[in-house]
């Protein structure tokens, strides 16, 4: 078992504290003119997401948290219960909706992503930096429109809801990037 002393911390760190896991935001290691040094650290429940700031010992001992990523595919939904599928082991993996709704705005059946485990439970999942999807409503395109700057707004086929340019219709597979949601091209096909 690794451990990681708060003097040591680093952003981006992953370590087990109250039988959470949490991951460094940011650090500061502060010596003052008086008393002993310590670390204030931004740190977040890798869980929940919510950020706390804390002081830390620079001595005090955390377990360093092993956290796996593998590539599954989404294969169904039961309710409020995800499965997602190992590509290699063919074992299926549940989760909440509650756990990962953020990301099922670009999931669509068979979509491949990483999920995030710990000690075998699976916590989170990433979409993959870009996806294909289809419109599914939106209002007509406006023919020779690809020269103007103007947007509309358009539902995705997973029920997400951006702003294309104008000469997007109905039918349509555009690209869009997962991390900031928004549209980047007109998909090849």
């Amino acid at each position: 078992m690794a451990y990681l002393l708060a003097g040591e911390f680093r952003k981006g760190v992953s370590f087990e504290m109250d039988d959470t896991l949490q991951e460094i935001v940011d650090f500061q290691h502060v010596k003052p003119g008086k008393g002993a040094a310590f670390v204030r650290a931004k740190i977040r429940n890798i869980i929940t997401g919510g950020v706390i700031e804390r002081t830390f010992n620079p001595n005090e001992k955390f377990e360093l948290a092993h956290i796996e990523r593998k590539k599954m595919a989404y294969s169904y939904n039961d309710g409020d219960l995800y499965y997602f599928m190992d590509v290699e082991t063919y074992d299926l993996v549940p989760l909440s909706k509650e756990l990962i709704k953020d990301a099922l705005r670009f999931i669509k059946e068979n979509s491949t992503v990483e999920v995030e485990l710990h000690k075998d439970s699976a916590f989170s999942i990433t979409p993959e930096n870009f996806v294909e999807l289809e419109v599914t409503d939106c209002e007509p395109g406006i023919q020779g429109a690809t020269a103007t700057a103007g947007t509309k707004s358009a539902t995705l086929e997973t029920g997400y809801v951006l702003q294309v340019p104008l000469f997007i219709n109905i039918g349509d597979l555009i690209r869009v990037d997962t991390r900031s949601g928004s549209y980047m091209s007109k998909a090849k096909g």
